[in-house]
């Protein structure tokens, strides 16, 4: 056994159990407390697994996707969680959250640092099959939870629907077949007054 590598890999593992404090806008659908990036992360893995049949693209790697559910959202445990509707703290994410991952991947044996920082950028430009997947599974979960917390992330941050509609495109794009559901949903929403119209 590679003592030193042994050594960088339980150092990551360590360090990584501060995911789960950082904690999300969104609650649990039973409203108990705030979701953190631990569970958001968990949820995201096992949505991408069970909806992988609607897929639009027959590229979708799901053991990739998964990878990514798991990994997308480690670099928040130095860059913070970034409310997707706040249009301030997103200018400055990008650099953020880079600085952080060369911090966080930098922390593992250098083969495994680069595949997962590698992945990290290919879930980020959402750019090939797998990315795409991820994405919009990445937007769909919180969608839910809004759902069925009668709005709750989405009357903090004074969320409209064409807002809704612009950040689930991913959604469109990746899972056409969900769409109709989505636009019943949002639509519900607007008419019980979760969301803005």
């Amino acid at each position: 056994m590679d003592k030193e590598r042994f050594s960088k890999q339980l150092q990551f593992l360590i360090e990584i159990d501060k995911m789960k404090t950082i904690l999300r806008q969104n609650v649990l659908i039973d409203q108990s407390k705030q979701e953190n990036d631990a569970e958001h992360s968990w949820h995201f893995a096992v949505m991408a697994l069970i909806l992988s049949e609607y897929a639009d693209s027959k590229e979708v790697n799901i053991n990739r996707v998964l990878k990514m559910a798991l990994l997308h959202d480690l670099v928040e445990i130095y860059a913070g969680d970034t409310f997707a509707f706040d249009e301030k703290a997103n200018e400055d994410k990008l650099l953020r959250e880079t600085e952080a991952a060369d911090k966080l991947f930098g922390l593992l044996p250098l083969d495994q640092g680069t595949e997962y920082r590698l992945l990290w950028e290919e879930f980020d430009a959402m750019e090939t099959p797998d990315a795409i997947y991820a994405a919009a599974i990445d937007r769909f979960q919180p969608f839910i939870l809004n759902y069925m917390t009668q709005g709750h992330t989405w009357k903090l941050g004074n969320v409209t629907s064409a807002k809704v509609y612009k950040r689930l495109e991913m959604v469109k794009y990746a899972m056409p077949k969900l769409w109709e559901t989505i636009e019943f949903m949002v639509q519900d929403s607007i008419e019980k007054g979760y969301l803005a119209k």
